[in-house]
């Protein structure tokens, strides 16, 4: 094989006497010594395309793809609509980026556009933007909503039961900031509500909860919003959005603001990214919403046309004031959950969930009954639950790799504090009962 670029020797001297420097070594000198490689790849020269291709390949199925996955913890093993992965290989889509030009980007503002309307109907706020980086900077977004909204504020409340990557993400983004951060402990898996109303005083921006949280859980919010806004703070909820498929969604909990990641929704895990992370508002919040949202006219002939509005962005010249500072939206994955919610549909949403939920319990109760497990919390749960072991979960789950399964999250290792034999498991419409019976088969093996 020869280089992808076959530069000449004449090539590489005129270009390295154009920048000022004598061979490569000295191009790259600033580069520590340490990271450079001192050796050729074990790749012999002058063998076939094909066979290249048939050693890489072979490195590649080193890799343990094949185990049935209970991974999740925010990152789900969902089916993906072959209709998805079609539209976003149309050139159109993934050649798009920003549309700076927006009246030359009527099929990017239209998809931008619907994503919008779909994630106000699944949230039942009336306002939604063109998409976030992800669910975990959007918490961090919604803050500074919060805070540039609610008058002589500088706090912001947040559960112990948020995503620990959120709660990182949260102090990274304010730890610069005349902004003060405060965790609400959790009891029994839920934030405790006698600590958080304690804490409600003036000065609280927003009150920060997620549903399901972290551990699996459903939050208890009735009357939550009440006192939140007695105390003149707003509510801002998170949420997994394939679950308002069959719960109670955040603005008819009377949240403020909603955010949340749609990885659920027609993206898969990757290698952890990219996905996408949502937030609608109240109407009276419009104007205080991060990034852009696309909105929809007449053109002069009368004819439906899609725009970009309300673009609060550093870079559409309002700098410093911006509400945002986060230049990406993440428009083509936003378009694959458009696609994937669009496909499923009303019902097809419901179906979904239900089929989390049924299949979830249905593996949550069989592990209790044949494997020794104990529910870590008494709590109602969404697709996924927290057992303890009667092991410890970090030499479990290797060996149920070995049979086969990708066997849950080691809560451990997310919450030192944590019991050894912690697990998360989480269970998808994906899953057949096939599975979660082999799932506990292996376990109880394990487990002798």
């Amino acid at each position: 094989m020869i280089a992808y670029i076959p530069h000449t020797e004449e090539d590489i001297e005129t270009m390295l006497e154009a920048v000022g420097v004598g061979d490569i070594d000295q191009l790259f000198s600033d580069i520590p010594r340490k990271l450079l490689l001192d050796k050729p790849l074990e790749i012999p020269e002058g063998i076939p395309e094909f066979d290249v291709y048939r050693r890489m390949y072979a490195l590649a199925e080193r890799n343990r793809v094949r185990p049935v996955c209970f991974l999740g913890c925010g990152s789900y093993d969902h089916i993906i609509p072959a209709v998805v992965d079609h539209i976003l290989s149309r050139s159109e889509f993934y050649t798009s980026y920003t549309p700076y030009q927006a009246e030359m980007s009527q099929g990017i503002l239209q998809g931008i556009f619907e994503f919008q309307t779909m994630i106000c109907e699944l949230t039942g706020l009336e306002v939604a933007n063109a998409s976030l980086y992800d669910g975990h900077t959007a918490v961090s977004e919604a803050c500074v909503l919060a805070l540039n909204s609610v008058r002589h504020s500088d706090t912001i409340l947040y559960s112990s039961t948020l995503h620990p990557f959120t709660r990182q993400v949260l102090r990274t983004h304010f730890a610069n900031l005349p902004v003060q951060l405060e965790e609400i402990p959790s009891s029994r898996g839920t934030t405790d509500p006698d600590e958080l109303a304690r804490r409600l005083r003036s000065g609280v921006a927003a009150v920060v909860l997620q549903s399901p949280n972290y551990l699996g859980c459903i939050e208890e919010l009735g009357g939550l919003a009440d006192r939140v806004h007695e105390n003149g703070s707003l509510l801002i909820l998170s949420a997994n959005p394939l679950s308002l498929g069959v719960l109670k969604p955040p603005g008819e909990w009377g949240a403020d603001i909603a955010v949340g990641d749609t990885q659920a929704c027609g993206l898969p895990s990757y290698f952890g990214g990219p996905s996408v992370g949502y937030i609608s508002a109240a109407e009276k919040l419009l104007r205080k919403m991060p990034g852009r949202i696309a909105g929809q006219s007449l053109d002069r002939e009368g004819r439906r046309a899609f725009l970009l509005t309300l673009q609060a962005r550093e870079q559409h010249i309002k700098r410093e004031r911006a509400t945002s500072n986060i230049c990406s939206n993440q428009a083509l994955a936003a378009l694959a959950t458009t696609v994937y919610l669009a496909a499923l549909g009303r019902q097809g949403i419901r179906e979904v969930a239900e089929q989390n939920l049924q299949k979830a319990h249905y593996l949550h109760d069989l592990l209790l009954e044949a494997t020794g497990a104990k529910a870590l919390y008494d709590r109602p749960f969404f697709n996924e639950f927290a057992v303890a072991l009667p092991g410890k979960a970090a030499e479990v789950l290797p060996r149920m790799e070995e049979a086969g399964f990708f066997a849950g999250v080691e809560l451990r290792r997310l919450d030192p504090a944590m019991p050894e034999g912690a697990l998360l498991v989480a269970v998808t419409e994906r899953r057949t009962r096939r599975e979660m019976d082999g799932y506990v088969e292996a376990l109880k093996e394990v487990l002798k």
